[in-house]
């Protein structure tokens, strides 16, 4: 605490001598840690984002405007086309009018732990053999008449912080999807609504499009959903979400267009009338895992990728299927679980905080013979979760090679959290992945040491779990291009690609 005061001190002498501005770089106490494993996180410039994020003013018309307006697209023939649909944080989508930025953190704080609630409970039902259309009131929501008896969801905050453009039907109308590399089934919220939430778009009509077809009960599609009924000849589906939230209604096929790319026929979509809890803002969702009915399933892509930009930014960037991962990527094995198909594993050996291998049993991030356990690399959930025992031992040493920071109360989920208001620059030190074969995966500070209000308070950006399932969030990837190689089974990361 002696070397902090007295470095403040010198500063603040300094800084009578000098009148133009300076950055601040005070170094990790630590004599172990060398330059080259720390990294430069621009205080001011992240406090900056969060006033500008509050002002965001959301415009459909300009993202629209870009979007090519033809009824006409060029089909996709087949699995080897390459295309791209570009991808938009949520708040460029919605400006939910928080009050202050610490507000709007723990707004996504709060959604990130029902995200993280719902994956674990799906993961424990399919450990545990239990299948969702063994839980009621599911069966009886499904062979009702009408599909209109609500249900609380048990959440109203919703949930998805990555939106993209595509277009359904024929003519072809443009909506916005959540992306979910965590779920199978694709939905879009349909005429006419039992329960519809707000979104952005004009709602979905089936009667106006000459692609709509309605899948019969005896559908391969229909056979392959966890929850599913009949009516009338008609298949009928239901998602339900850990977090209790749901959508349910008619399971269809249409026709997919991605912008000039061109477009695919006959993807399997739920057509959801009655839709709670979920997504305010998107029109639907698209379902990006590893399942047979998802989108990436359907098309039979080998491969694809995405980068997500800062949550705070106003910038775009790409979903691409089918285009080959950057050849700078750090590769590690992508795994199956056999017990759940939907989630993309990742083979992690270990952590390290400034060069320094933290104390880890490898077990930890492995998959047991249950189909226990494991690391997930997920679009939908923000914050990385890490079983107890690793992320006791990240943030410790975290902490200990950063004494020379002033520690500060701790919010939400977050226990590690720094005073920042006195500096425009710092350096700390790296936080970094570990794979197989000496590949390294090393985070910029942003991804790792963010802002948590507009004042200076900045937190470490992982969280404890006692579930066995560890994941990889997004806020870790921003800036990361992330490509998913189905046919070779790799994973690929590789910074600054978006």
């Amino acid at each position: 605490m002696a070397f902090s005061k007295s470095l403040l001190s010198f500063t603040f002498t300094l800084s009578l001598f000098i009148t133009t501005s300076i950055s601040l770089f005070p170094s990790p106490t630590s004599s172990r840690i060398t330059p080259s494993h720390t990294s430069l996180l621009d205080v001011s410039s992240s406090i900056h984002q969060t006033k500008q994020v509050l002002n965001f003013n959301p415009n459909q018309n300009l993202l629209e405007s870009s979007y090519e307006k033809t009824t006409q697209h060029k089909p996709i023939s087949n699995s080897s086309h390459s295309f791209s649909i570009l991808i938009h944080p949520r708040e460029t989508l919605l400006n939910e009018h928080h009050k202050d930025y610490k507000k709007l953190v723990l707004a996504r704080l709060a959604r990130d732990s029902a995200r993280v609630n719902s994956l674990s409970t799906k993961l424990k039902l399919s450990l545990n053999n239990i299948k969702k259309s063994d839980l009621r009131p599911t069966q009886v929501e499904l062979q009702q008449e009408d599909l209109s008896t609500p249900v609380s969801s048990g959440t109203g905050q919703g949930s998805g912080e990555y939106f993209t453009r595509l277009e359904v039907g024929q003519p072809a109308k443009p909506y916005y999807m959540v992306l979910d590399t965590g779920s199978d089934v694709n939905w879009i919220q349909c005429k006419p609504c039992s329960e519809c939430y707000q979104q952005t778009d004009p709602i979905y009509d089936p009667t106006s499009s000459s692609t709509y077809e309605s899948l019969t009960c005896e559908a391969q599609q229909c056979q392959k959903l966890e929850v599913s009924a009949c009516r009338n000849g008609k298949c009928l589906y239901q998602v339900n979400y850990g977090d209790g939230s749901f959508t349910v209604g008619e399971y269809m096929t249409e026709t997919v267009s991605f912008g000039s790319s061109g477009s695919i026929n006959r993807v399997a979509i739920g057509c959801g009338h009655d839709n709670e809890g979920l997504f305010v803002g998107a029109a639907g969702l698209l379902g990006l895992g590893g399942g047979a009915l998802s989108l990436t399933s359907q098309i039979k892509a080998s491969s694809f990728s995405y980068c997500l930009v800062d949550r705070n930014s106003d910038k775009s960037s790409t979903l691409e299927f089918n285009s080959l991962k950057p050849a700078d990527s750090v590769t590690a094995p992508l795994l199956r679980n056999q017990k759940l198909d939907t989630f993309y594993y990742v083979q992690l050996t270990g952590m390290s905080v400034g060069g320094q291998m933290v104390s880890v049993p490898p077990e930890i991030f492995s998959v047991d013979q249950t189909g226990s356990g494991g690391i997930i690399v997920d679009s939908g959930t923000a914050i990385t979760r890490l079983q107890t025992q690793a992320y006791n031992s990240v943030r410790d040493e975290f902490r200990k090679l950063t004494q020379n920071l002033r520690l500060t109360d701790g919010i939400a989920l977050f226990d590690t959290c720094y005073d920042l208001s006195n500096l425009q620059s710092v350096r700390v030190p790296t936080v970094s992945f570990h794979f197989g074969g000496d590949k390294v995966w090393d985070l910029p500070a942003k991804n790792y040491l963010i802002p948590v209000d507009s004042s200076g308070t900045f937190c470490f950006a992982f969280a404890p779990t006692t579930s066995a399932l560890s994941i990889i969030g997004n806020v870790q990837q921003q800036g990361t291009r992330v490509s998913f190689d189905l046919a070779n089974n790799l994973m690929g990361f590789s910074p600054n690609k978006c």
